[in-house]
Order: structure tokens, then sequence, then C-alpha cells
């Protein structure tokens, strides 16, 4: 029996897995199984009103669980699935509550990395999975990233390299008169809105999300993180560090400095982006600086990201 056939039978049994995605790792657990499901919920510490992204195989496995596909969003998925792009659509009665935080609506997707898709269908289950992190943290894009975090505590890590787009995936919910982002990610709005037209953009994070990743604090490092372009100088004796898209001008003030991309490539920056975070975290710094990147393609969900981990206290 090989490790992916270990971990699907782990899921069949209702265990916990992690493993990997083309944009960050999941915890999952049969999406079906609600005592499965719970335990995500436990061991993330993660509160039940933050609905859950169930990963399928394909599109007849995700005919089973959504009641009804608007014709726009059968389009995006011709074209973004396999892809990091959830849509948010009416559930089927198979879904259970604890998923979909007892909302009418599942958020759905199929992953594009091949050993993820090799889990879904050896399992032969519809895996529920937000990312392998303690809820509010720094996602994880490696295995290592989730053995540091979790050990033991979970059934199985599936190993399958640094993920290659590095943010969550984009969603696009379904339920109003015309879509809605909520969340930005690795499918680039403008892309999405090439295919099919204007689509509304939420401007308020949710205390009740209808999808993951709406709440206001998220993606957070323990250190104190600032988020936008620095005023003045920073107090003296404190140690900072910078995250920036490229080399800064004026590196002096800063202990520490974590370059996204030499380049200014924006899909290189995302993929960096939370493993440079984790590196930030651990240099035992006074406070993090993060400065804003190009708000277009990818860079919308580093943006979004950033702002999310941000501290609202004064340094």
């Amino acid at each position: 029996m090989n490790e992916i056939q270990k971990a699907a039978q782990l899921i069949q049994e209702g265990g916990l897995v992690a493993f990997p995605t083309e944009t960050v790792y999941g915890l999952g657990a049969d999406a079906l199984n609600p005592y499965a499901v719970a335990e995500i919920f436990e061991v993330k510490n993660r509160p039940t009103f933050d609905p859950l992204i169930v990963h399928v195989a394909d599109m007849r496995q995700a005919e089973i669980l959504v009641a009804k596909f608007p014709d726009k969003a059968l389009r995006l998925i011709e074209k973004f699935w396999p892809g990091p792009l959830t849509l948010v659509l009416p559930k089927s009665s198979l879904v259970p509550d604890i998923v979909t935080s007892s909302l009418p609506t599942v958020a759905i997707r199929v992953p594009d990395h091949p050993m993820a898709l090799e889990l879904i269908r050896e399992s032969g289950r519809p895996i529920a999975a937000p990312s392998a992190n303690l809820f509010g943290q720094v996602s994880p894009t490696t295995a290592e990233h989730v053995r540091k975090t979790f050990g033991n505590k979970i059934g199985m890590i599936l190993d399958g390299g640094p993920c290659a787009i590095g943010v969550e995936s984009t969603v696009v919910s379904f339920i109003g008169k015309e879509p809605l982002l909520l969340r930005p990610g690795g499918a680039p709005l403008e892309e999405i809105e090439a295919l099919i037209g204007l689509v509304s953009v939420q401007v308020k994070s949710l205390d009740k999300p209808s999808a993951p990743g709406q709440l206001e604090s998220h993606y957070a490092p323990k250190t104190p993180l600032f988020f936008g372009v620095p005023l003045g100088s920073f107090p003296i004796g404190k140690k900072a560090g910078l995250l920036a898209l490229e080399k800064p001008l004026n590196p002096a003030p800063y202990a520490v400095i974590e370059v996204l991309s030499d380049h200014g490539d924006l899909r290189e920056a995302a993929a960096n982006l939370f493993a440079a975070m984790r590196r930030l975290d651990e240099k035992n710094l006074d406070f993090i600086w993060a400065l804003p990147v190009p708000d277009q393609g990818l860079g919308r969900a580093i943006n979004d990201r950033l702002a999310k981990a941000s501290t609202k206290a004064n340094y």
C-alpha cells in the first residue's frame, strides 16, 4: 500500500490528512462525515461559523453536492477547473451543515495538483479542507510548515513539495443576481471578468462569512505586521523586518529583508509570500513592515492577505 492509498484509507475511516494543492496545503476530511469534519474545526481551533471548501476530483463529483450550476459558473468551471477557483453555489441535501456553517450554499473546487486529485479519487470521497494551519495564522506552502504546526496531532501528512501558486483560491459566489468576488486568490479577477463580464467585489470583511478567508483578521504571523508605506522613521532600538516585492532603495532601517521576487514577478511573489512571512516571524523581530504590491492579477490576492495579516495596533 503506497502513501496515497494509506491516506485515502484514513479519509475513509474518518481521519485527518494534510495534503498539497497548487494553492496551499489543506487539512482534509471526508466532507460527508460530519464527525470527521468536526475534528478539522477542533484541531485548527477554527470557529464553526467559518465554512469550509469542499475539494472534488471532477465535475461528476461536484454535481452530487451542488443543487444548481448557473451558466456563468459553468463557463468558469470549463476554463478554471482543475485550478485555483472556488465557486459558492446552492448545496444539495447530501452536504452536512457543519461543512457549510449551516448556510444553504457550498464552496467547491477541483484542485490542480496530482497528489490531491489522486487522494480524492482513491478515497472515493469529496474532501473538506481548509488550510493546514492553526486558525488565523500564516498558511502553509510546504509539508514542513504543516509538521511544525501539527506534528503527530493529525493522521498523516502527504508531501508534494512547495505549492506552485502559494495563495489560496479565488472565491466567487453565484448566490445573488450577479457573480460576487468574495476573496481574491490564485485565479486573477481580470481573467474571470474576461470570460463572464463584470464581477462585483465584496468591499467589507464579514463577522459571519459565506466563504473562507472573509474575516477581517487572518493569515497573521505572531510578530506584529504593518501593511502600507512607512511614515517617518521607526522607533529607536526596535528591530524591524521588511517584506517587499523587490529590493528596497533604502535597506538601512531593516534588520532583515525578504524580497518576494527579484524581477517584480507577481506570480513568483505569490508563491513565496507565506514562506517569507514565516521566515520573518522566526527572526525575533519587534515588527514586520509589508509594502503593497501592484493591485492587479495575483497582486490583488497578495495585498488582501497582507491587509488581513496586519495588526491594528500602533508601532
